[in-house]
C-alpha cells in the first residue's frame, strides 16, 4: 500500500518534544508545522515530567505512546542522556525511535548516545531540510507499522 494511501486514515503523529529551551522548542515545533505532516505534538520542559509521561505514571496514567522523541540532553532534574537509558531499559517503551536534538558538542555525549541506541543525533542549530526528512521517515513506518496492526 502506498504511503498517501496510509496517510488517509488520518491518525496523528504522536510527537513528544523533551525541550527546556521555549526558543528551541518553537525553531522545532515551527519546522515541524512546515513538514505537512499531521502530528500531535506533546511537550516538555525536563526529563523528569518526560519519564512519567512515558511510564504512565501518576496524571499521565493514560498517555499516548509516542512514535517518536525528540530528545534533548541538557535538561533540568533528569538530563537527556539518563531519560535515554531509562526508555532504552524500558520493555514497553525501548524501541520508540529517540532523536537528539543538542547543542552539545561534547563527543562523550554523542559516544553515550550511540551506545544507547539513538536513532539520528543533530546539532543546534539543526539544519531544517535533515531533520524534516528524518520526521518524514519516522511518520512512514509509523503508517506502516499502523496499518499491519489493523
Amino acid at each position: 500500500m502506498a504511503l498517501s494511501e496510509l496517510q488517509a486514515t488520518g491518525k496523528a503523529m504522536e510527537i513528544m518534544l523533551v525541550e527546556d529551551s521555549l526558543l528551541d522548542a518553537r525553531i522545532t515545533i515551527e519546522a515541524l508545522r512546515k513538514c505537512g505532516i499531521h502530528h500531535r505534538l506533546t511537550l516538555f520542559r525536563d526529563g523528569a515530567e518526560a519519564e512519567e509521561f512515558l511510564m504512565q505514571r501518576g496524571i499521565f496514567s493514560r498517555a499516548p505512546r509516542p512514535d517518536v522523541i525528540l530528545l534533548d540532553l541538557i535538561l533540568p532534574r533528569t538530563d537527556g542522556v539518563e531519560l535515554l537509558k531509562v526508555i532504552r531499559a524500558s520493555e514497553n517503551i525501548e524501541s520508540i525511535p529517540v532523536v537528539v536534538l543538542t547543542s552539545s558538542d561534547d563527543g562523550a555525549d554523542r559516544q553515550a548516545c550511540e551506545a544507547l541506541g539513538v536513532t539520528t543525533y543533530i546539532r543546534k542549530p539543526f539544519n531544517e531540510v535533515k531533520f524534516l526528512s528524518v520526521i518524514r521517515r519516522f511518520k512512514e513506518l509509523s503508517l506502516v507499522a499502523n496499518f499491519a496492526e489493523s
